[in-house]
């Protein structure tokens, strides 16, 4: 199993849900996170002055999946991210070694409903 983290553009998080579900996928945990990388923030300008935003609003999916549906998802949410520009995010992969239904006790790939 592994867990996909995907920080995106706020205005794309339309187009990745609606790529994710095209394959299948409607479980995420999505959050709405600030942040910044090689974008270093944006200049703006109000009322004459000039000023920085040096942390950026974003969207934060996560997804956790079996590992022979990994290659979709992550595909799905590029396409669906994509601008060509800078700030258009980054997706990270990480192994989840196991996961425990709260309410049962249940443990295992099973539960998983993405694939």
């Amino acid at each position: 199993m592994k867990r996909i983290v995907a920080i995106i553009r706020q205005e794309k998080f339309e187009d990745v849900k609606k790529a994710l579900v095209d394959v299948g996928c409607e479980g995420m945990t999505v959050s709405e996170v600030k942040g910044r990388g090689s974008q270093r923030g944006i200049r703006e300008s109000y009322r004459g002055s000039n000023f920085c935003i040096d942390l950026i609003p974003k969207t934060r999916i996560e997804i956790v999946v079996k590992d022979e549906g990994i290659d979709l998802i992550i595909e799905a949410i590029k396409k669906g991210a994509f601008t060509g520009n800078i700030g258009d995010g980054k997706i990270f992969v990480q192994p989840v070694d196991n996961v425990i239904r709260i309410r049962t006790g249940e443990e295992g790939s099973s539960l998983i409903i993405v694939f």
